[in-house]
């Protein structure tokens, strides 16, 4: 193990430099614990389940192959997303650990992500009117538009390239924008009322 790092990034570092030779389902908790230079119970007491691992090395991945260029506007938004679609395309086998991840349970703590913070911080800025309920709920529906879980159903279901998916993105984003009224308020679709 590399001096001054700690046992579970260096778990997580070598699960994810073992993406690249093998899936993940073949990375085995003895093998990392090798590699790190502990026990495979040590490797347990990091990562209980296969569903923690795969969080953390997903979290991992989308911290150190990922990472979301910042963004205040919506279009710088935009511009990042589109980027992290491209950075996806270079790197599938991690793109998709990164959206399987997506699909599972969380098993971590429940606070949002840095993400989620920088899109609801971005909502409140550009929509100051928006309530706190409407803020997350668009901040929920922008960050899965931007997701490894989209761009990897866009791509194994309708075979798109980043550029293609970026597109869908695109008119997603501006869909999800468009309920937002001058006002500020995002219209009700099932009672055509205003929430404000």
């Amino acid at each position: 193990m590399a001096e001054g790092t700690d046992t579970p990034t260096a778990i997580l570092s070598h699960a994810s430099a073992a993406l690249r030779e093998s899936p993940f389902d073949d990375v085995s908790y003895r093998a990392l614990g090798d590699a790190v230079g502990v026990s495979e119970r040590t490797v347990y007491r990091h990562f209980p389940t296969r569903s923690h691992l795969l969080e953390g090395v997903a979290d991992w991945i989308e911290t150190t192959a990922f990472p979301l260029p910042p963004f205040v506007t919506i279009p710088e938004f935009r511009e990042a997303a589109r980027s992290r679609f491209a950075a996806f395309d270079a790197s599938p086998a991690f793109a998709f650990v990164c959206a399987r991840a997506a699909s599972i349970s969380p098993t971590g703590e429940t606070e949002p992500t840095y993400f989620t913070r920088a899109l609801v911080a971005m909502l409140a800025t550009n929509y100051p009117s928006l309530n706190e309920r409407d803020l997350r709920r668009i901040a929920a529906t922008l960050r899965y538009f931007a997701s490894a879980q989209f761009w990897a159903r866009m791509r194994t279901g309708f075979e798109m390239s980043s550029p293609d998916i970026a597109d869908v993105f695109e008119r997603s984003v501006s869909q999800a924008l468009a309920v937002v009224t001058t006002t500020g308020a995002v219209a009700d679709r099932a009672t055509g009322r205003a929430s404000a």
